[in-house]
């Protein structure tokens, strides 16, 4: 868990220099709570085993001690059968007073077998009682363990949740601020991850739900839909969706804050609403270089990615991104 509150390393400031840079923070937290994410879902995952198996041990465990009930039966049993077949009379004694010594000899010979298997297989489960109820104990104690630990883990959870969800909220009152304005603040230089990939494309979010497609009717559009929406959260990475140079930059409008990249072939793909750019007009980028972060800028009624692909760097060359990925093998 400690591995947790080191992820991103120490923030940049910002501009005011009286906290971290909301960009950086929120991108920072986005990977806390992801890490904490998988850590959860993992322990939960063994704690759940680890609960299987401690039943599944004490349902052995029952059943050896009903087993060594019946036999401790039996041995009552095998005891009264001897006590009425003479009981503390000597053998020897027995088989002197007996009309039938052999018939005597042969019965006491059958109950001592069956007294000794009796013992034998009391013995037997007795040890197996024993190993059961060790390893009972221990499954228990891990499944017990990995719940309290799951439970730190979801308290971890909400501490990192809540302050993402304020470090959003600043992040997209400063993007509002550009937006209006019309004036962007320039690029906001995030930590990349360590990405390679074989792949010349890519979709512009990692993890997405589609929303809003092509050519698609809306209140909310002039027109139709110039492009396919991708829901995602305030401050989710947007990344390039395959090698290009970036061609503008800008604030205001409908769009928002929005970068458009133009790519080998004639194509360019434009981001928008985004929360904040984080490359310049005239850089080179490469296929899932984090360029911006989602927000909710400009004729936007949600958080949300607007992605196009453009025959021309402008509005009004759109073409279906979804059918444009489908062509290049990568399915949305």
């Amino acid at each position: 868990m400690c591995a947790l509150v080191a992820l991103g390393g120490t923030p940049a400031l910002s501009e005011d220099g009286e906290g971290p840079e909301p960009s950086a923070e929120v991108a920072r937290l986005l990977e806390q709570a992801s890490a904490a994410s998988q850590h959860y879902e993992e322990g939960r995952r063994a704690a759940a085993i680890q609960q299987s198996r401690a039943r599944k041990l004490e349902r052995l465990l029952a059943r050896e001690r009903r087993e060594i009930a019946a036999l401790h039966d039996d041995l009552g049993r095998i005891a009264r059968a001897q006590y009425r077949s003479g009981g503390d009379i000597p053998l020897t004694a027995q088989m002197l007073l007996s009309d039938r010594p052999a018939e005597l000899m042969h019965g006491q010979r059958a109950v001592l077998q069956a007294d000794l298997a009796v013992n034998n297989a009391v013995e037997r489960s007795q040890r197996a009682e024993r190993r059961l109820a060790a390893g009972q104990r221990t499954a228990t104690a891990a499944w017990h363990s990995l719940e309290a630990r799951n439970v730190r883990l979801a308290r971890l959870k909400e501490s990192i949740g809540t302050k993402l969800e304020t470090a959003r909220a600043q992040l997209q009152s400063e993007a509002d601020v550009s937006a209006s304005a019309g004036r962007c603040r320039g690029a906001v230089r995030l930590h990349q991850p360590k990405f390679r990939t074989t792949r010349a494309w890519l979709p512009p979010v990692a993890s997405y739900q589609l929303s809003a497609g092509f050519d698609s009717a809306g209140a909310h559009w002039a027109h139709r839909h110039t492009g396919q929406d991708f829901a995602v959260g305030i401050g989710t990475p947007v990344r390039a969706a395959g090698a290009g140079k970036v061609v503008s930059v800008s604030c205001g409008g409908g769009f928002g804050i929005e970068v458009v990249v133009r790519h080998p072939g004639g194509y360019y793909t434009q981001y928008a609403h985004l929360a904040a750019a984080a490359v310049d007009q005239g850089e080179k980028v490469a296929a899932g270089q984090w360029i911006g972060q989602a927000g909710t800028t400009g004729n936007s009624t949600g958080p949300h990615l607007h992605f196009e692909v453009r025959l021309t760097p402008y509005l009004g060359s759109g073409i279906d991104p979804v059918k444009w990925f489908a062509e290049r093998g990568v399915r949305l």
